[in-house]
């Protein structure tokens, strides 16, 4: 039986040595029961990664000329791939051959031996990559990354008639890792074309969240109306660093001098940069722990510290991230304050606090115990709004997820989306003031046909609301979504608990439910393949589920009101 073995390991070998030759790799050179070298023999563009997500993560180091000239974490396959990414040989020029100096986890009793990964036979050499949808839970109308892992929004900017959104994105597995910035841009909020990654790792770390702005006036000395991209580097500690683009935010150059703000703190990141036209000033509020480092510059280059905000208001569960601050229409500000976890359903959501700004320092009007959520969903976080949006808009996006299962949720080509964009302004009720959440103007102009029935992607709209109505989406399979709406009670609530699939995670099967703050008369639901965001149409209320159904909900019952249906075209 010995011998057999040693046998069969040996043809899968010579296969795979085979197979490489003709997959423009040469026959892989194994140094250690972990470790192997690859040399790449071809002039194509990309080398597809095989990806297995169940094995462990290997270090892959591309050296050129002796010297490492990237290094990124892949679940190479051990078994049958999942699916594959691309390592795009583009970045490296094609004038000095390239070797992947790959190392595995030391797992060698789970995994068996090194030469016997299918990897070896799978790893191939190719002059296009197809990110073609082939998940049945792609969204239709909602950015996701054409193929990765997906969460923050980062560095949204309006600009020339074009929306640029920026995103944490691994472009190397559909978990979280080898974080850079994804690039999408969209000229109607609804359609958007992936663009590439041009924010990468570098010697300060992997690239965490952060802003850009549109620098009208040429404070920075890059040029008018240069982007400036502020984004969290992370290594050993989170520093913030910097970077400028003359080309509208296809390509950045890093400044000499990153990082450029630090401090002693281990939760230091997500730097959001305004201007101020109140006091003619830029400012950066900075998550650090539980609370925000607010900054002030003239120039964009150098920071000074004003002051910090959080100790004692609001929820303190978890962790402060991803901060906006902003002035509404009504001369009050703005601090919005992502958290994870500590959510009013369990994990990540976004709270914020309405007060003043005096260019110096941020102060709540609520008293410190008063906690204001954005969205009464399980899957709205990391919230932010775009800079220099037309007519004065404050547009928001959100990552689509939750921390508590965002890595298991049922998809493998992709993971994660973007909620629909909002608009937010202020409304008040009673003696407190309240972010109000109106889907943007954009998802009008998306409308197409009305429709007999729902669909995988639509807008339902429900009017003539009575004091008690429930809406009910459901498919042949008895899968169901039932959203129930209480007047007396003033709250609307959503039951995901029967939605589809939902044993990827204990935390998924839930009720959510809103405060509406009083009568709501109209609802807008907007339903796409994986998710439901359910809005008052007066923006009093916002709640945003994930869903996962065997198959679209195509029934629809209204108790209590009146529907109509909408494509989204």
């Amino acid at each position: 039986m010995k011998k057999i073995t040693i046998l069969l390991a040996a043809v899968l070998m010579n296969i795979g040595i085979a197979q490489a030759q003709n997959n423009g790799l040469a026959a892989p050179r194994f140094l250690s029961d972990n470790h192997a070298i690859e040399r790449v023999t071809t002039t194509q563009r990309y080398i597809l990664l095989p990806v297995e997500e169940k094995e462990e993560t290997a270090e892959v180091r591309v050296n050129q000329d002796n010297y490492c000239v990237k290094s990124i974490r892949v679940r190479l396959a051990i078994g049958k791939p999942d699916y594959y990414v691309p390592l795009d040989l583009s970045e490296f020029g094609q004038k000095k051959p390239l070797s992947l100096d790959i190392v595995f986890p030391a797992n060698r009793r789970s995994s068996g031996n090194i030469e016997t990964f299918s990897c070896w036979q799978t790893m191939k050499a190719s002059d296009t990559f197809d990110s073609k949808n082939r998940e049945k839970y792609r969204p239709a109308y909602h950015h996701s990354p054409a193929w990765g892992w997906m969460n923050d929004p980062n560095g949204m900017f309006y600009k020339d008639g074009v929306w640029n959104l920026y995103f944490q994105h691994n472009p190397y597995g559909s978990l979280w890792d080898n974080m850079t910035w994804g690039h999408s841009t969209s000229k109607d909020l609804v359609h958007w074309t992936f663009e590439g990654d041009p924010v990468q790792p570098d010697a300060w770390g992997t690239i965490f969240s952060g802003s850009s702005i549109v620098d009208h006036e040429n404070a920075a000395g890059y040029g008018k109306d240069a982007i400036i991209a502020y984004y969290t580097s992370a290594r050993e500690a989170q520093t913030q660093s910097m970077a400028y683009s003359t080309d509208n935010g296809k390509t950045f150059t890093k400044v000499a001098d990153n990082p450029i703000i630090t401090v002693k703190a281990p939760d230091f990141r997500d730097p959001h940069v305004i201007y101020a036209e109140d006091f003619k000033t830029y400012y950066m509020p900075v998550s650090c722990g539980q609370h925000m480092n607010i900054y002030s510059s003239k120039n964009l280059k150098d920071w000074k510290f004003e002051s910090s905000f959080g100790e004692g208001y609001g929820n303190h569960d978890g962790v402060w991230e991803c901060p906006d601050l902003m002035k509404m229409k009504n001369g009050k500000w703005v601090l919005v304050c992502n958290i994870n976890p500590g959510g009013p359903f369990g994990g990540s959501a976004t709270q914020y606090f309405v007060g003043t700004f005096d260019g110096h320092k941020f102060t709540c009007e609520s008293k410190p115990e008063v906690t204001k959520w954005m969205d009464y969903g399980k899957d709205h976080y990391a919230t932010v709004t775009f800079n220099n949006a037309p007519d004065g808009r404050h547009v928001a996006l959100a990552w689509m997820s939750n921390w508590q299962y965002a890595t298991q949720v049922p998809t493998q080509q992709f993971r994660s989306a973007n909620s629909i964009p909002r608009d937010l302004e202020l409304f008040r009720d009673g003696d407190e003031e309240y972010v109000s959440v109106v889907p943007s103007k954009e998802m009008l102009a998306a409308r197409g046909k009305k429709l007999s029935s729902p669909s995988a992607a639509c807008e339902i709209v429900v009017s003539n609301l009575r004091n008690e109505a429930t809406i009910t989406l459901s498919n042949a399979k008895g899968e169901q979504v039932t959203m129930v709406y209480n007047a007396k009670a003033k709250t609307f609530s959503m039951d995901r608990r029967k939605s589809g699939q939902k044993d990827f995670s204990e935390a998924f099967p839930v009720v959510t439910t809103a405060p509406t703050h009083g009568k709501i008369n109209s609802l807008r639901i907007f339903v796409d393949r994986c998710s439901i965001e359910a809005f008052d149409a007066d923006g009093k209320m916002a709640m945003t589920n994930l869903v996962f159904p065997s198959s679209p909900y195509n029934k629809l019952s209204v108790k209590g009101g009146k529907a109509m249906i909408f494509e989204i075209k």
